[in-house]
């Protein structure tokens, strides 16, 4: 692991920093944004259209090569866009493309790369306008969809479910199961005896938990100085084991 050779009080500047980006750019874009979010470089999040609308407790991430985009295209009033609940976590390069009603659960996890729409964006015959039907996308809670997998229109995947890395979902996936490949199929049910614990379950203290990252932040950056930090941006040296 690269060693962090900031001094603590930099990093909680950083922290505010995004804090301050996200009040001020991302917030006004979307619809709703509840208590206790964790975005991570907002500046790399893109958000088009609405209505987006995403619950507490969302961890959602940026990256400079791995745009994190949100996206509503139509022209319909009264569409339901983008509902992401409670516990999310969005990992960078996630794409989700609406065009009437995407709906993310609670505690749902979405790898790099994924993609999920709810439309096919042109008619097939008259491919110079899009498709007069509607239709949309369900995750029901604590999905978790693979690298690079892609969730297509008319889908609901069950609770609890797992998608495989680069699978392609075309029909109704059941609740606790993994189904993976394209189309994606399923190929073993999950164990009703053991306990399934969901990010809600791990992450529901919120206190608790902003004192605890506090805590081993804070021991982690112990005797770091800020001639140390630019130090070792200007002349970095080379990791060791």
């Amino acid at each position: 692991m690269i060693k962090d050779n900031r001094p603590f009080y930099i990093k909680k500047a950083w922290y505010r920093l995004q804090d301050f980006y996200v009040r001020h750019y991302l917030v006004p874009q979307l619809g709703a944004l509840g208590p206790h979010s964790f975005i991570v470089k907002p500046w790399h999040i893109e958000v088009f259209g609405g209505p987006v609308h995403i619950g507490s407790h969302i961890t959602l991430l940026g990256c400079s090569d791995k745009k994190t985009r949100l996206t509503v295209w139509s022209d319909r009033p009264g569409i339901d866009g983008i509902t992401i609940g409670d516990h999310v976590l969005i990992s960078p390069g996630v794409r989700i493309s609406a065009a009437n009603s995407i709906s993310i659960g609670d505690s749902c996890m979405l790898a790099s790369h994924v993609y999920i729409t709810d439309s096919d964006w042109h008619g097939i015959y008259d491919r110079s306008l899009p498709p007069r039907a509607l239709s949309r996308v369900v995750l029901e809670e604590n999905v978790w969809v693979g690298d690079s997998a892609i969730v297509c229109k008319g889908v609901t995947i069950g609770r609890n479910s797992i998608i495989g890395a680069g699978a392609v979902v075309t029909s109704d996936i059941p609740a606790n199961v993994v189904a993976a490949g394209n189309p994606a199929r399923v190929i073993k049910r999950l164990d009703p005896d053991k306990e399934i614990i969901t990010r809600k379950d791990r992450y529901s203290d919120t206190e608790q938990m902003t004192h605890l990252l506090n805590t081993v932040e804070r021991e982690s950056l112990d005797g770091n100085t800020l001639w140390g930090w630019i130090r070792s941006c200007l002349f970095p040296k080379k990791q060791t084991p």
